[in-house]
């Protein structure tokens, strides 16, 4: 059994900023990419950013400058800062990791329950 527990998201300024954190937990072998993926109202989930075990990032244009996703293996966390935080920023934020359970299993993508992120005057 592995969860992904996410935490951090509020209501915040437009300028303002925050912090989300995910931590993984359970029958963990290895994580390879995590990432931040979003959803608003009425509209697909979309990538944010993604970062590999190595440290390689990939993140979304929407984002460049303002976010920064940033992960401690030992802890098998994720985080990503958001700075600058826009009104487009307002969405439930979700947690992805792919997961390898057992030495000989392959990776499963397992998800997060999610954090919403507001951000209003």
């Amino acid at each position: 059994q592995v969860q992904l527990v996410e935490s951090g998201g509020g209501l915040v300024q437009p300028g303002g900023s925050l912090r989300l954190s995910c931590a993984a937990s359970g029958s963990i072998f290895s994580i390879y990419v995590m990432g931040w993926y979003r959803q608003a109202p009425g509209k697909q989930r979309e990538l944010v950013a993604t970062i590999t075990r190595g440290g390689t990032i990939t993140d979304a244009d929407s984002v460049k400058g303002r976010c920064t996703i940033s992960r401690d293996n030992a802890k098998n966390t994720v985080y990503l800062q958001m700075n600058n935080l826009k009104l487009e920023d307002t969405a439930m934020y979700y947690c992805n990791a792919e997961i390898q359970t057992q030495p000989v299993s392959a990776p499963f993508a397992y998800w997060g329950q999610g954090t919403q992120v507001t951000v209003s005057s």
